[in-house]
């Protein structure tokens, strides 16, 4: 994000991680966890619980409470749900990328800090920098990983009925995430570069917008630009998203079986 197109030709996972604690200390890895932790509670409830919710009401329209629509349904009821998530929890979204980017002068002292500043300076406006982006970025993406996730988990328990449930939503959630970020890279490519726009008091890019983005990344970086940074986020999404399903399933089960004992 801070570095030239020349400069960035030469960047491996590496290299970066070396400059980072050589530039920054070692904790700078953990720069904007806080928010991301704050982000990533509502985000994921809201994503989980609304996707149930977006599959009942959908089984519920004429045509598509057949059986042979059951791909349908789950492709919209994840769209939908990363649509309403996104919507919803995109600020604090904003707010984990400056922290995160900024380097060894702290321009944004913490949450709320940054959100007061953001708000002062750019208006209430620069709190939702690249929403539309990650509107089409994150609905796509959260319905193939709902997709993928429910189609592997139904077919591995079908052929391998007494694997652990905990083991089955695990490597099915890992994959569905392997799946849903390379379809949605180049657009969380896209809304990172627009949620920096102006950041940490930098002169305001006029008429930002996605074309734009997309069409400055395409001039200085080429096409595998949009690609950058691919790798380490396969490295992250794989147990990331991979124990999300894992608990998710996990806690379903729990919490079911608790209300199956309060009503007997």
């Amino acid at each position: 994000m801070h570095s030239d197109a020349a400069a960035l030709r030469k960047c491996s996972i590496w290299h970066e991680a070396s400059r980072i604690v050589r530039e920054e200390g070692f904790g700078a890895f953990w720069k904007g966890n806080l928010v991301t932790i704050v982000h990533r509670l509502p985000y994921s409830a809201m994503s989980f619980y609304s996707y149930e919710r977006y599959k009942k009401l959908l089984g519920m329209v004429p045509g598509l409470d057949d059986p042979n629509y059951v791909s349908v349904v789950r492709l919209l009821g994840g769209g939908l749900a990363g649509v309403t998530a996104a919507s919803v929890t995109y600020p604090l979204d904003v707010v984990r990328t400056r922290l995160a980017t900024q380097k060894t002068t702290r321009y944004y002292k913490g949450i709320f800090h940054t959100l007061s500043t953001i708000c002062r300076e750019e208006s209430g406006r620069g709190l939702y920098k690249g929403l539309g982006a990650t509107l089409l970025g994150v609905g796509p993406g959260i319905a193939i990983s709902f997709y993928v996730y429910e189609s592997l988990r139904s077919h591995w328990q079908m052929e391998r009925p007494n694997d652990s449930n905990a083991v089955v939503s695990l490597f099915s959630g890992s994959l569905s995430g392997i799946a849903a970020s390379t379809a949605t890279f180049p657009l969380d490519l896209v809304k990172r570069r627009m949620q920096l726009h102006g950041a940490a008091g930098a002169s305001q890019i006029e008429k930002s917008s996605i074309t734009g983005t997309i069409r400055q990344i395409l001039q200085k970086e080429g096409p595998r630009g949009f690609y950058r940074g691919i790798v380490p986020e396969y490295l992250k999404v794989v147990p990331s998203v991979g124990i999300a399903f894992m608990t998710y399933e996990v806690l379903k089960s729990m919490l079911s079986s608790i209300d199956g004992d309060d009503e007997n």
